[in-house]
């Protein structure tokens, strides 16, 4: 499993990626303080750090100069928005710099391009009884093979690495169909049902209103 390693100084900021990276299937520790997550670097092996910029012990930049030549990809999340800031983050190694507030969903794409860049996204998917081999694009329920169309596996996949997360269909849209959502909806919908049947989803895969879909698992 993915460890990520969460670096905030805020409680519920670390909570809400705490639960949302844990729902999609991470293995997440959050720590509130910088020298309490060299510590943990030191003791532990990490595929992922979220890192503050703002913390009480040692500041992001720090932990980051230390980290350097251990090559563990790191995203800033910072509420430090300037570019001046960005560039110094980038500079010093880090894969990606998100500025707060953020949305949750941005964040989880972010991750997977940073751990897809490293060869280090789970290739298995498991909720329930369906289990998903992504790099043999073979879906299977309770053993047994589950034809899928492209988009309908695509689906699948982009929903099984946000569970719990309401998607927006705009956000759905362009990440399985690759372009701009142009507001009609029987596409999506059609799929997601077809999707639903398939694996038996129907009362786990469910629309948002005003939003879009969320798969409660």
């Amino acid at each position: 499993m993915i460890k990520i390693l969460i670096v905030d100084d805020e409680k519920p900021i670390c909570d809400l990626i705490e639960m949302n990276l844990s729902a999609a299937g991470y293995h997440c520790t959050a720590v509130m303080d910088g020298l309490e997550a060299l510590d943990l670097i030191e003791q532990q092996s990490f595929d992922l750090i979220l890192l503050d910029i703002m913390l009480p012990g040692a500041d992001g930049y720090d932990i980051m100069e230390y980290i350097r030549p251990l090559q563990i990809p790191v995203i800033f999340i910072t509420a430090r928005h300037e570019v001046r800031d960005r560039v110094k983050g980038l500079r010093l190694g880090a894969d990606d710099y998100l500025v707060k507030p953020f949305d949750i969903v941005e964040l989880a794409a972010r991750v997977e391009a940073v751990l897809r860049r490293y060869n280090k996204t789970e290739q298995i998917l498991e909720a329930g009884d369906v289990v998903v081999d992504v790099e043999a694009r073979r879906v299977t329920k309770a053993g047994r093979p589950v034809v899928l169309t492209n988009k309908e596996f695509g689906l699948l996949v982009l929903f099984l690495r946000n569970r719990n997360v309401a998607l927006f269909r705009e956000t759905i849209y362009e990440k399985v169909w690759e372009g701009e959502y142009d507001g009609d909806s029987r596409t999506l919908d059609l799929h997601v049902q077809r999707l639903r049947r398939k694996l038996g989803w129907e009362h786990c895969l469910v629309a948002v209103y005003k939003v879009g879909y969320r798969l409660e698992i």
